[in-house]
């Protein structure tokens, strides 16, 4: 049995990750903003007779507050083998239109937030000489894409940071790893995901632009695919007795797009993106 602590748990990856750990025997601190979020987490626990399994904790990651209140709940707790930095939601939008405030609420969530719950976490695991760090990256951490620039960006910043603190880490025998989905059923691009209003005025110079992109993004819907398979491999992953590997990219397409980027042209990658959006 290990002990696994997961972010953003109250729905999506998350939540799903902590039902099917809880499930497999562990013991999941299960944390969210809101605990009258759990109640779909439990219910779905119970319905595998893991929710003894699972323990839930009040958790804002973007609230320097709330990260001392995870310390001081730490203290209780014997081991952390795996943390699984889940929290975070997608900001969209154009950049022109984008206020540096919205940006800075997007970072404190996918990164300053990561960084923020890792620190907390990193004593422990030091100490035990073990432990793996989990960060929920996306495609987008490795692929720039219009109109998301604020989630594209904070993506980009948590690859960067994963990098570092996985050789930084080796030496202590904690592993760190990157999984980087492609498009998948979860609620990032719903009630997850916040666009600017400006972008979404009929008055802005960038409406045309924003429609392609939202249908293109609805088109791509259709073809999302299981988030159980995401699930899956972040619970074989912390039954690992290491990770060999840095980043873990998963979707349909993924693996041929990252490909595809190192190697052709940037001008005929930028021609593809332009025609696809129609332009």
């Amino acid at each position: 049995m290990k002990t696994i602590l997961i972010t953003g748990a109250s729905s999506g990856f998350g939540m799903l990750a902590a039902v099917e750990l809880a499930a497999r025997g562990h013991r999941v601190m299960a944390t969210m903003r809101t605990l009258d979020k759990a109640k779909e987490l439990i219910k779905l626990a119970e319905e595998k007779d893991a929710g003894s399994q699972v323990l839930l904790h009040q958790l804002d990651v973007a609230s320097a507050d709330s990260i001392a209140s995870l310390k001081e709940y730490l203290q209780g707790i014997d081991r952390v083998d795996v943390l699984i930095n889940n929290a975070g939601f997608a900001a969209g939008g154009f950049s022109e239109e984008i206020s540096i405030e919205e940006y800075r609420e997007q970072f404190e969530t996918n990164f300053f937030g990561v960084m923020a719950v890792t620190q907390a976490v990193l004593p422990i695991m030091r100490a035990q000489r073990s432990g793996k760090i989990l960060n929920m990256s996306s495609i987008s951490g490795l692929i720039g894409f219009p109109g998301l620039s604020p989630y594209v960006s904070s993506k980009h910043a948590l690859e960067g940071y994963s990098e570092s603190l996985r050789l930084e880490m080796k030496p202590f025998g904690i592993d760190v790893a990157l999984i980087e989905p492609g498009s998948f059923s979860t609620n990032i691009w719903t009630t997850g995901k916040k666009v600017a209003d400006a972008s979404l005025d009929e008055a802005s110079p960038y409406f045309g632009y924003m429609t392609a992109i939202e249908k293109e993004m609805e088109r791509g819907s259709k073809n999302h695919g299981d988030p159980m398979d995401v699930v899956k491999l972040l619970a074989d992953l912390c039954e690992r007795d290491r990770l060999k590997e840095l980043r873990f990219p998963i979707g349909k397409g993924v693996k041929a797009a990252i490909l595809l980027k190192k190697v052709i042209p940037w001008k005929k990658w930028e021609a593809a993106v332009m025609k696809k959006l129609g332009f």
